[in-house]
């Protein structure tokens, strides 16, 4: 019979318990690791008396809670995820908002057809394209659907009656922005957003208070 040993990672911890063996494919096979033998209390003292079995019992912990782990991980993840997509929903509602109601009465940015209450607020460089002046006033206006919808923005137009809208100036610093944002990696947080919608909350408060803007 071959006895428990310690030998490798597990030398001195042997108990010398003969081990019962099975034979798998006519060869003798022992219960043991390390030289220790499984079913033997040396085996258990080795795991919890060393710091090679305190490795060996975290890295086994660790594997059967994985699936679990990677799953919480995901759950939170997922969430913070809508919650962001959320806010990001509610700041670009209350930026709209307020272009709506300070656009009222005045002709679609691109084409010029009179005011009307379905007027949507139509961005000059596309929200999805340049994430940094995606919420700027200057870059929204209030545009017609047949513009902002079926002519994809009507861009051409948009920008050539833009400086009637806000002057030059305003114009020349809304496209230096337009190309510093492609060098920019720029992605909203909650903090930003949180910010950005509280100033528009504002602005639409103002307005409709008659107060100066």
């Amino acid at each position: 019979m071959k006895k428990c040993k310690g030998t490798g990672v597990a030398k001195g911890y042997g108990c010398n318990t003969p081990l019962p063996f099975t034979k798998r494919n006519g060869l003798k096979s022992y219960k043991s690791k390390y030289g220790l033998g499984i079913d033997c209390k040396c085996y258990q003292k080795w795991l919890v008396s060393t710091n090679e079995g305190k490795e060996k019992m975290q890295a086994a912990a660790l594997k059967a809670t994985k699936p679990r782990r990677e799953f919480e991980e995901f759950e939170k993840e997922e969430k913070e995820r809508k919650s962001l997509n959320t806010l990001l929903t509610n700041t670009k509602n209350a930026c709209h908002t307020y272009i709506k109601a300070r656009d009222k009465g005045k002709p679609c940015i691109s084409c010029g057809v009179p005011y009307r209450s379905d007027f949507q607020a139509g961005h000059c460089f596309k929200s999805e394209l340049f994430s940094t002046i995606r919420f700027h006033e200057n870059n929204i206006h209030g545009q017609c659907i047949g513009c902002n919808i079926h002519k994809d923005g009507n861009e051409a137009a948009y920008i050539s009656r833009l400086p009637e809208r806000i002057g030059k100036e305003k114009v020349v610093e809304l496209l230096k922005l337009s190309k510093l944002d492609k060098k920019i990696d720029h992605k909203w947080d909650r903090e930003q957003l949180i910010e950005v919608r509280k100033y528009y909350q504002k602005k639409l408060k103002e307005l409709k208070n008659g107060e100066s803007i």
